[in-house]
């Protein structure tokens, strides 16, 4: 009986021994395959060898990788080329780490798992490399297209009305997610394509604002010697004035009242038509100073100022200057601030 349970023991221990060495050879064929339920960049590489993994991720992750990065805004495309951002990926690590882990969890784990059809499920993320320059390039490029200003609304005026323009909204990208986004779709086979994310800009000056920015308004229509005034972009009243005599023509455009007196002095200019006068200054209030009782300075000597020749108004009798009948200049004079813009047609 002692022999026959050794002989016993001794046949176990070589039938052991040869079940250790079959399972380790059977683990051993397979050292490169790959267990079921991994994924590398969600593409299914479970029971392949590596050199099938490698070529399958080749053509379902990496090739398409090598299509353009395209970024949508409203109807125009932004591309940026894979030649230009230079895609690279790292295919070998990537199914390297596939098949690290497949084996991990011992010799037992794996042949449990052999035996009754287990899973590792593991997800290897992708190894994509590409150029941090072109990337940075690209942006600037979307950014430099898409981004707009705000536009402030504004007043469009004519000898005898104003016209509101309409504000405009900016556009801003939003920079940091349009690179979060970008970084996500070159590592993305099947999102090449970002909408680009923006912001409006409001105007510091909306439409609806405008009468609140603009007040006080003036304009001054040469051909019918009126000057308007508007209040809160209404017209309030309008005055007979008189322009610029042939020669002597009163500036037209869109200019600010720079200045106001009372009871201005007047710098006489250097002109033949100034006489003895020329190149004085003439106090204000007396007779000899043409610029009565208020002045509203426009622009390089012309201005808005009373006068006693009443008879001049509604013609082009002056150097260059409006003028208004005193009691006018005087009302005008206390309602029209510094900086009030004056359009003259």
């Amino acid at each position: 009986m002692g022999r026959r349970l050794q002989i016993a023991i001794i046949v176990a221990i070589v039938a052991l021994l040869g079940a250790a060495v079959a399972a380790y050879a059977y683990d051993s064929s397979r050292e490169d395959e790959i267990g079921e339920g991994v994924e590398i960049a969600g593409v299914d590489v479970g029971g392949l060898q590596a050199h099938e993994a490698r070529d399958l991720v080749r053509a379902e992750v990496i090739e398409p990788l090598r299509k353009p990065v395209t970024v949508k805004f409203e109807d125009v495309k932004y591309q940026l080329s894979p030649e230009k951002l230079q895609v690279a990926a790292d295919i070998n690590g990537m199914v390297d780490r596939a098949v690290d882990a497949s084996r991990e969890g011992g010799l037992p784990g794996r042949l449990w798992r052999y035996a009754t059809g287990g899973e590792v499920s593991e997800e290897i993320e992708p190894r994509i490399t590409y150029s941090e320059e072109a990337m940075n390039e690209f942006i600037a490029k979307v950014e430099g297209e898409v981004n707009r200003e705000p536009v402030d609304a504004s007043i469009e005026a004519s000898a005898t009305s104003l016209s509101p323009v309409q504000s405009q909204d900016g556009i801003s990208v939003v920079t940091d997610d349009l690179r979060a986004q970008l970084e996500e779709a070159v590592q993305d086979p099947l999102a090449r394509t970002v909408k680009a994310p923006v912001e409006r800009v409001e105007p510091e000056v909306s439409t609806d604002e405008l009468a609140e920015q603009y007040p006080v308004y003036l304009t001054v229509d040469r051909s019918s010697f009126q000057l308007h005034f508007y209040e809160n972009l209404k017209l309030a009243k309008t005055y007979t004035v008189a322009i610029g005599a042939v020669g002597f023509d009163t500036p037209a455009g869109l200019y600010h009242i720079q200045n106001k007196a009372v009871d201005p002095a007047w710098s006489v200019p250097e002109a033949d038509w100034a006489g003895d006068l020329a190149g004085t200054v003439v106090p204000g209030g007396v007779p000899e100073n043409p610029l009565k009782e208020r002045w509203l300075g426009i622009y390089d000597g012309a201005g808005i100022h009373g006068t006693d020749d009443v008879g001049s108004l509604g013609s082009a009798a002056s150097h260059g200057c409006v003028r208004m009948a005193i009691p006018d200049v005087i009302e005008l004079y206390d309602q029209v601030p510094v900086g009030t813009p004056i359009y003259i047609a």
